[in-house]
């Protein structure tokens, strides 16, 4: 039990510093393509948050614990909008840009529906679907940069300055984030199913609550730092990025090595749900109550949200 409970520290702690290292390196690459900050944080930034997600849900499939694929993906969709926004609401009153209201958002609640319709109806996330939704994933990417770079200001000629060592340092740091998120995944899953016997657990359980907590870690990170730092935009963009990338980017290459079959009928009945009524009130409390603003009460809203969530899974 003792080392189980290691494996998970570990896993948790190298997760998160790769995923910071990762940010660090992903993020300047993108200020060399000039993309405008609410594009970082749809995409490379979701992208980067996104990848413990990846590396756990890889680690799970090759393990054969599908349900931790589903849990992991559902459980951190949850954690970073009701947990993650919520508490980053509750520091900072957040400003929601017309943009995440026109486009982000709808396709996050696309995606959502999308993934729900499949698992209705075929109880799995086959390679075929796989295939889809990457692909469906790539032509929303490039749409937001081709208009990105015809409508935005683009981010500062900063990145002229810097100079090869600081290339090199990027591509550094992809490297090492990459390696930490792939070891940190692997004693994170193998931490976590040995606790799940230990106390008799389903894997579902600790998936959505434990693991998704801890690969939502970056995102909780970074929306803190960016409206510390009055990037509201990056903050917002960072966690509609990172649920549209969980579902059609870490389901989609996921299943692109083994097909993904639900074995929990809760994850369907209650995870999914729970994740599908929760984008609907994110979506009300982004424009009504008033439009275009999280304030403390609406992140309050939200945190009390997770609360009742984990006091469900767990009773």
């Amino acid at each position: 039990m003792m080392y189980s409970s290691f494996l998970l520290i570990i896993g948790l702690v190298l997760l998160y510093l790769g995923g910071e290292i990762l940010i660090r390196g992903s993020v300047f690459i993108a200020i060399k393509a000039r993309i405008s900050k609410l594009v970082v944080g749809m995409t490379v930034v979701s992208f980067a948050t996104s990848s413990p997600e990846l590396f756990v849900s890889l680690e799970a499939i090759f393990s054969g614990s599908s349900d931790i694929v589903f849990g992991n993906i559902i459980g951190s969709n949850i954690a970073n909008i009701a947990l993650v926004l919520g508490l980053t609401a509750i520091l900072f009153n957040i400003n929601i840009s017309s943009k995440t209201l026109k486009t982000d958002y709808p396709f996050l609640l696309f995606s959502t529906i999308l993934v729900g319709f499949i698992l209705s109806y075929y109880n799995v996330i086959s390679r075929l679907t796989g295939v889809v939704f990457l692909l469906i994933l790539s032509a929303f990417l490039y749409y937001m940069v081709t208009k990105s770079r015809k409508d935005d200001n683009v981010l500062a000629n900063e990145s002229d300055k810097e100079n090869d060592n600081s290339i090199f340092k990027s591509i550094s740091f992809l490297f090492f984030g990459i390696l930490m998120l792939k070891f940190g995944a692997d004693f994170l899953v193998s931490g976590a199913i040995d606790i799940a016997n230990y106390f008799n657990v389903n894997e579902r359980v600790i998936a959505v609550s434990v693991v998704a907590i801890g690969t939502s870690i970056p995102e909780l990170v970074t929306s803190i730092i960016a409206a510390l730092k009055k990037e509201v935009d990056l903050a917002v963009g960072n966690i509609v990025g990172s649920n549209i990338f969980n579902l059609l980017a870490v389901l989609g290459t996921t299943a692109l090595f083994k097909d993904i079959r639900i074995t929990d009928a809760n994850i369907l009945s209650i995870d999914y749900w729970f994740m599908f009524l929760l984008t609907i009130i994110f979506g009300a409390l982004i424009y009504f109550l008033p439009k275009g603003i999280l304030n403390r009460a609406k992140g309050a809203l939200l945190f009390l949200i997770y609360i009742v969530y984990i006091y469900i899974i767990f009773k």
